[in-house]
């Protein structure tokens, strides 16, 4: 689910000295990617709340909404890395990246797409690998912008996105399928689009808000520890006001009547589930007061900055890190450094079913295995099975825009 900075490639014989420096900076970003996984598959297998009370796991409490924000952020990052890093791609370089962006959307959805046949009609998860097809297509206008437009086009998108999916999500056509296939983008194209973009559980237009604010760190010299710091105090102080803020609004104010009464069938138990859960399906049109919710998977303002603070300052701490302790990472960056192969893989393994009698016991042995072969195969190969075969077909079409380009 990204692609590797050319600044970032091992180095040539006899430039050792750069080596350092380069590992620190991938260890952390992969760190970063491999904890989002963990943390996406811990919410898949593990139950959201405890049968004899009915209260929400620590599972539950600790990782939904996050780990797909922090999957879409360093996604932003690699597609900023692989289109120049901090200095943007200028002419048919940038023509070429974006080229090669674009055949890398068309790769994920059809990867999605397949694995939509796979899943039942309940779902055990939901793939995000389609919404990374709309995140990649929506990002190729910026690609070329600098860090300030993109941290202002993600503060835009933190609070149109969400504004557009409470007032215009409405008006989209129904989906059929939280995992759609081939045959239900033929059948529903507009449902599908209506879903990428806005009404699915990862629509594209609140998400731009991680993708822009990726990017937009992306130009950064990642390096530089001031920058990482950085990153961890305005993400937490981003998280922490937009949770304080929410929960001021809601319980010291009046917004938890108006929300019980925005509806006349809505009850209290009903509500407290939603405020914790989330609602079945989308978040109610009944108030504007919904709004003010960082529920998980909601896609409000507030829980968009919230996942957006939470993974910014999860980025910057692997960074750091990974300055003085990357050997400690390598397990978890191992991981991230082949997050396409694994996560698709544990969607097909989703797929059969067969967890729910022993998640504990399915999660444990799923992470060991993948710890286990990802650093096997890292060391054998590098790159993972389908990074590599993405990178085999997105390479020569790169290569070939920038030739034509150049004539």
């Amino acid at each position: 689910m990204r692609e590797r900075p050319t600044e970032n490639r091992p180095p040539a014989a006899g430039t050792r000295s750069a080596a350092p420096r380069a590992s620190r900076r991938l260890v952390g970003l992969d760190a970063a990617r491999g904890l989002a996984l963990v943390a996406i598959m811990c919410v898949h297998i593990l139950p959201m709340s405890y049968t004899a009370t009915g209260r929400p796991t620590v599972t539950w409490i600790l990782f939904p909404g996050d780990s797909p924000a922090l999957f879409a952020l360093l996604a932003g990052v690699g597609l900023a890395l692989s289109s120049g890093g901090r200095r943007p791609f200028r002419g048919r370089e940038m023509t070429a990246a974006r080229a090669g962006i674009a055949v890398r959307a068309l790769l994920l959805l059809v990867l999605g797409l397949l694995i939509g046949h796979l899943m039942p009609p309940e779902p055990p998860a939901v793939n995000i690998l389609i919404y990374f097809a709309a995140y990649f297509v929506l990002a190729l206008p910026v690609l070329g912008f600098g860090p300030r437009a993109l941290f202002l086009g993600a503060a835009v998108a933190l609070v149109a996105g969400p504004l557009l999916l409470h007032f215009a999500g409405d008006w989209m056509p129904e989906f059929s399928s939280y995992n759609p296939t081939f045959g239900t983008l033929v059948t529903e194209p507009l449902a599908v689009l209506g879903q990428l973009l806005l009404t699915g559980t990862y629509p594209a237009l609140p998400y731009l808000a991680y993708l822009l604010a990726g990017l937009a760190i992306g130009r950064l010299n990642l390096r530089r520890r001031d920058v990482q710091v950085r990153l961890v105090v305005v993400g937490a102080a981003l998280a922490v006001t937009a949770k304080l803020v929410s929960r001021q609004l809601l319980y010291a104010g009046d917004v938890y009547t108006r929300l019980l009464f925005s509806d006349p069938d809505l009850t209290a138990a009903q509500l407290e589930s939603v405020l914790i859960y989330g609602p079945e399906g989308r978040l109610p049109t009944t108030s504007p007061w919904w709004l003010v919710l960082t529920t998980p998977d909601v896609n409000t303002p507030f829980s968009v900055a919230w996942s957006l603070g939470v993974s910014l300052a999860v980025v910057g701490t692997c960074l750091l890190l990974a300055r003085r302790h990357s050997a400690w990472l390598l397990p978890v960056a191992a991981l991230g450094a082949m997050s396409l192969t694994l996560y698709t893989t544990h969607l097909v393994l989703l797929s059969f079913e067969v967890f729910y009698t022993a998640p504990m016991l399915w999660l444990v042995a799923s992470l060991v295995l993948f710890v286990l072969f990802a650093l096997a195969w890292q060391r054998a190969f590098g790159r993972g099975p389908l990074e590599r075969a993405m990178n085999a077909v997105i390479r020569p079409v790169r290569r070939a825009v920038a030739q034509r380009s150049s004539r």
